[in-house]
């Protein structure tokens, strides 16, 4: 069955690579022609040669026709992409590959499949991951959570790859909140870093970011082991470990007072402002994601940002 992942981010890139070893990929990318040329995405994943297994273009009528179809796309664009695209992709088994929750409706990316294109099989591959590593055929275990079952064990068979283990689940939602809850935490502890506050204190923001996960996902409907599987705990361990993270990066700029790429796409930074307005307005009590959001919207600062947590009232854990 054919196999195209649209958009040459390095996560996408790096799918397309590894399942490259399965047999013929397709790579839509904006600007494909040096990727053609160098047989490398030079800017996002260097040293990473294509398999000759994989096309890339810049024609998305080459991807479109593919079964299967990976959308590698920045979560806030994802809907637009999808309304401008849905006659192609009716009836097509779509992944989302990015993780986040959208600001204008508060939902993740399978619920804008589902939106969108009802007649496609949604999914979301999603996990604890850094692209270089898919890439250069390192062991990675992810999530892959589509709610037909059928769906799920097709989707697995199809894009495991030798390094590349997919473990699948007909929870969406909690495999959808795991990647982009995780995230937001990843800032407060890239913050706490920047700042110079110490291991111990990331390592407490792990742990009650972790309970503010579980409970937005309670919330939401979710299994919560699927929290504590790969696309939730795995994930935030990796996350907010590693300056390989773009949302920790962020928070350690953030931290330091220093200024951050704004080319960067950080998928944590919506997200936290999008699970904010959603706790407000269900009553759920997610201080440290408020934090994140006050640093981000700048109504609070770092200091005033750890006042608020380390003054909050005494509880049981």
């Amino acid at each position: 069955m054919s196999i195209s992942v649209l958009g040459a981010g390095a996560f996408g890139t790096a799918l397309a690579i590894a399942l490259g070893g399965n047999g013929p990929v397709t790579l839509w990318a904006r600007d494909p022609a040096d990727m053609q040329t160098t047989r490398q995405n030079a800017k996002r994943l260097p040293d990473c040669p294509f398999p000759d297994t994989l096309q890339v273009t810049g024609d998305l009528t080459d991807t479109l026709t593919a079964q299967t179809i990976l959308l590698a796309l920045p979560l806030q664009q994802l809907r637009g992409f999808l309304q401008e695209h849905v006659a192609d992709l009716n009836g097509k088994a779509l992944v989302a590959c990015c993780k986040g929750i959208e600001l204008s409706s508060g939902v993740g990316p399978v619920q804008i499949i589902n939106d969108v294109v009802p007649n496609a099989q949604a999914a979301i591959l999603t996990g604890p991951s850094f692209a270089a590593d898919i890439a250069r055929g390192l062991p990675t275990a992810l999530t892959l959570a589509a709610q037909c079952e059928d769906t799920a064990k097709q989707l697995q068979q199809q894009l495991t790859t030798r390094a590349l283990r997919l473990y699948r689940t007909t929870d969406t939602i909690g495999a959808e909140l795991g990647g982009a809850l995780k995230n937001v935490v990843a800032i407060a502890c890239g913050t706490a870093m920047g700042a110079g506050m110490g291991e111990s204190a990331r390592a407490a923001l792990m742990t009650r970011g972790y309970a503010e996960m579980q409970r937005m996902a309670a919330h939401r409907g979710a299994d919560p082991d699927t929290l504590a599987g790969l696309s939730g705990f795995g994930d935030l361990t990796l996350t907010c470990t590693s300056e390989g993270s773009r949302n920790y990066r962020l928070g350690l700029s953030l931290g330091r007072g220093e200024a951050f790429d704004a080319s960067t796409t950080v998928e944590g930074a919506a997200t936290a402002l999008a699970v904010a307005r959603v706790a407000t307005d269900a009553g759920l009590d997610m201080p440290i994601t408020m934090a994140v959001a006050g640093l981000l919207d700048k109504t609070l600062d770092v200091k005033e940002a750890v006042h608020s947590l380390l003054n909050r009232p005494l509880k049981e854990e």
